[in-house]
C-alpha cells in the first residue's frame, strides 16, 4: 500500500477514561473482526487484564478503513493508563506518528493524562484530542473542552465529543486521524530497518517480535539479522496483527507487523533492537529505547527450593514480554536461593507475581519491597543498595541518602485538607498549588519514594472518595536518618523480613510489625518470642503463646508430687524443643510489611 494511505497512531489516556472501549468501537466499525469474534476489551487478551479491568500490555491491531473513495491502512496501538506501565506507552509512541488523547467528560484532565501527553509531545507526535463519555449524567463536555483548549491550543468547538460505549460520533475520530496524523516517513528502496517494540515467547514459533517497519521491504522469509545482538535468524513467518496474527507475504516501510524469529533462547533479541536483512544489512541502527531504571525492589524465592531452575526460565520468558522487569540472583539465610527483582511500582510487582503464578504455575514467596538507597561509607566509598541485607555495619556508614520524588496530585478542592495531611504525614513537603478552576486543584509536592510505594495510592483514593489522581517522577537523593529494622523470630534474625525505615518511625513500625507477625505465625509446642531490633537494641517484642497438652488429664486426685513431676517433665521437654525447634514462617508474614500503615 502507498505510504500516503497508512496511518499509525496510539490511544493515550488516564486510567478508565475509555481507551480500550474506543479501540473496540474502531475495530467494530472497520469490520476488522467478525461479530462472532467480537467481545468487550478485545485487545486486553490477558485474563489478568480482563479481571482487573486495566490494560497492562500495549497491543497493536491493523484496520482497513474506506473514506471518500480511498482505502486506508490504519495501525492502532492501545496503551495502558496506569502509572506503573507508562514505559509501555513510551514504547508504543515510538512506533507511531500521532496519538488520540482521550479525556473523560465527567472527570476532565487527570494526572496520567498530563504524563502521557508530555511523553507524546516529546516524540513530536500529532495530538488528536477527543472527549469521551458525553452520555454520562455527570458529563461536562463544555468545561472539559475549555480545559483542553487551554492545554493544547485546539479550538474547543473542533474537539470531537463521543461516547465510545454507545458508539456515538466514533467515525469522526477516524476521519480526524486520517486528516491530521501525518503518514509515516520511510524509504521502501533503502536497506531494511524494523524497530522491535515488543516481544513474546511462543512454544512453536520461538520469540515473536512486534515490529514497526521504518525502511525497506521484507518479502517472504529471508535471513534476517538482529543488529544489537548480532544474531542471525531464519524467520518462520511474517505477518500483521488483526489483532490475531495473520501471515502475509510482504511487510514494507510504514507498516506495523510481527516476525516469528524462530529464536529459542531469549537472549538473542531485545526490545528496541533493529532487524535488518542479512544479505543487505543497514549501516545504522534505529535509536531504540532508553533502558528503564526500576524504582521498587523485592526478593523472590521459590516455595520449594527444587523449583529454582523453573523460576529462572519463567523470569526469562516474562522479561522478554515485560522489558521493565530486571532480576539478579540473591540468597537469603531464611529462604535459600532466589532472585532480586526490580519493578516500576507496586502494581507492577503485583502483576508480575500474578503472571508468574498463573502463566508459569510457580509457587513463590515475595519479600517486602524496598527502594534503592545510596550509602556513603566512612572510607569515602558510595554504594547503591536495594536490599536491607546489603546495608553495611552502622559503624562504617557516614550517611544514607534516600530517593525523593516530585509528586503531582489532581483533586477536587474540598479534599485539599486530607490530601495535604497525607503528604505531611508521609514526610512530604508542599511545593505549589495550582487552581485549574474553582473546583479542582493541582498539588505539587516532594516526598520520599519509600513513603509512596506501599499504599499511598490506596490511602489517597480513600481520602478523596476515589476522585484524586496522582503521578510521580524521581527527583533527587537526599541524606536521611535511615536505620535497618531487623526481625528476630525465636531469637534468630530473619533477613528476608528486615526493612529500612526512618529512625523517627522505627519504634512505631517495629511495634506494628511485631503485632502483625504475632497474628500470622502459627502457635508451636513452645513459646515463640518475636522481636524488632535496631542493631543490638530491641525496640518491640511480642510472644506467640505455646500450645499446651493437658498432661494432668489422667490424674484423678492423688498425690500432688505426681502432678508436679508430670509438669516438670513437660517443662523440660518444651525447653529442649525450643533449643532445636524451628518456626515455619508463612508467606503472609513476608507481605505483612505492606500493610503497616493501614491503621
Amino acid at each position: 500500500m502507498n505510504l500516503d494511505h497508512i496511518r499509525n497512531f496510539s490511544i493515550i489516556a488516564h486510567i478508565d477514561h475509555g481507551k480500550s472501549t474506543l479501540a473496540d468501537r474502531l475495530i467494530q466499525m472497520t469490520d476488522t473482526v467478525t461479530e462472532r469474534e467480537m467481545r468487550e476489551q478485545l485487545l486486553d487478551s490477558m485474563d489478568l487484564e480482563r479481571e482487573k479491568g486495566v490494560t497492562i500490555k500495549a497491543s497493536a491491531v491493523r484496520m482497513i478503513y474506506r473514506s471518500h473513495g480511498q482505502e486506508y491502512e490504519i495501525n492502532l496501538i492501545d496503551t495502558p493508563g496506569h502509572v506503573d506501565f507508562s514505559y509501555e506507552v513510551h514504547r508504543a509512541l515510538q512506533a507511531c506518528e500521532g496519538a488520540v488523547l482521550v479525556v473523560d467528560a465527567s472527570q476532565g484532565i487527570q494526572a496520567q493524562t498530563m504524563a502521557h501527553l508530555f511523553a507524546a509531545l516529546e516524540q513530536d507526535l500529532t495530538i488528536v484530542p477527543v472527549i469521551n463519555k458525553i452520555d454520562l449524567p455527570a458529563a461536562m463536555p463544555d468545561d472539559v473542552s475549555e480545559e483542553i483548549e487551554d492545554l493544547l491550543g485546539v479550538a474547543a468547538e473542533d474537539i470531537p465529543r463521543i461516547s465510545a460505549k454507545a458508539g456515538l460520533n466514533v467515525a469522526e475520530v477516524l476521519e480526524r486521524v486520517i486528516a491530521e496524523v501525518p503518514p509515516p516517513q520511510g524509504n521502501r528502496d533503502a536497506p531494511v530497518r524494523a524497530l522491535v517494540f515488543d516481544c513474546h515467547y511462543d512454544t512453536y514459533k520461538g520469540v515473536i517480535a512486534y515490529v514497526r517497519m521504518v525502511d525497506g521491504v521484507i518479502t517472504g522469509t529471508p535471513r534476517l539479522l538482529a543488529m544489537n545482538t548480532g544474531k542471525l535468524m531464519e524467520p518462520l513467518e511474517i505477518g500483521v496483527l488483526v489483532p490475531a496474527m495473520l501471515p502475509v507475504s510482504e511487510l514494507h516501510a510504514g507498516q506495523v507487523g510481527y516476525i516469528a524469529t524462530g529464536f529459542k533462547t531469549l537472549q538473542d533479541i531485545d526490545v528496541g533492537d533493529t532487524i535488518t536483512l542479512a544479505a543487505r544489512p543497514a549501516t545504522e541502527q534505529l535509536p531504540g529505547y532508553q533502558p528503564l531504571k526500576p524504582m521498587v525492589f523485592a526478593g523472590l524465592y521459590p516455595s520449594n527450593a527444587d523449583d529454582y531452575n523453573e523460576l529462572r526460565d519463567a523470569l526469562e520468558k516474562l522479561q522478554l514480554n515485560d522489558a521493565a522487569l530486571t532480576y539478579e540472583p540473591e540468597t537469603s539465610q531464611a529462604l535459600g536461593f532466589g532472585y532480586r527483582l526490580g519493578f516500576l511500582g507496586l502494581f507492577h510487582m503485583e502483576i508480575v507475581q500474578e503472571r508468574l503464578e498463573r502463566e508459569y504455575d510457580m509457587d513463590i514467596i515475595f519479600t517486602a519491597p524496598s527502594v534503592e538507597y545510596r550509602v556513603l561509607k566512612t572510607d569515602g566509598v558510595l554504594m547503591e543498595i536495594d536490599s536491607p541485607a546489603a546495608l553495611p555495619d552502622p559503624t562504617l556508614i557516614e550517611h544514607i541518602e534516600e530517593p525523593w520524588c516530585e509528586l503531582r496530585i489532581f483533586t477536587p478542592s474540598e479534599y485539599m485538607g486530607p490530601v495535604l495531611d497525607l503528604i505531611t504525614k508521609r514526610r512530604g513537603e508542599l511545593k505549589t498549588q495550582n487552581w485549574l478552576d474553582t473546583k479542582r486543584v493541582e498539588i505539587v509536592g516532594l516526598i520520599p519514594l519509600s513513603e509512596i510505594i506501599v499504599d499511598f495510592y490506596n490511602e489517597l483514593k480513600a481520602r478523596t472518595k476515589g476522585y484524586a489522581s496522582m503521578d510521580y517522577t524521581l527527583d533527587e537523593y537526599r541524606p536521611s536518618d535511615m536505620v535497618k529494622l531487623d526481625v528476630l523470630v525465636n531469637h534468630m534474625p530473619v533477613d528476608a523480613l528486615s526493612i529500612i525505615v526512618h529512625r523517627d518511625n522505627a519504634f512505631y513500625k517495629g511495634q506494628r510489625l511485631v503485632s502483625k507477625m504475632k497474628e500470622i505465625i502459627p502457635r508451636q509446642m513452645f513459646e515463640v518470642p518475636i522481636q524488632a531490633a535496631i542493631g543490638n537494641k530491641v525496640v518491640s517484642r511480642a510472644n506467640v503463646k505455646a500450645l499446651r497438652k493437658d498432661v494432668l488429664s489422667k490424674c484423678y486426685g492423688g498425690d500432688i508430687s505426681r502432678k508436679r513431676k508430670l509438669l516438670e517433665k513437660q517443662k523440660a521437654g518444651k525447653k529442649r524443643m525450643k533449643m532445636v525447634g524451628s518456626v515455619e514462617i508463612p508467606q503472609e508474614a513476608f507481605m505483612s510489611v505492606l500493610s503497616l500503615e493501614e491503621e
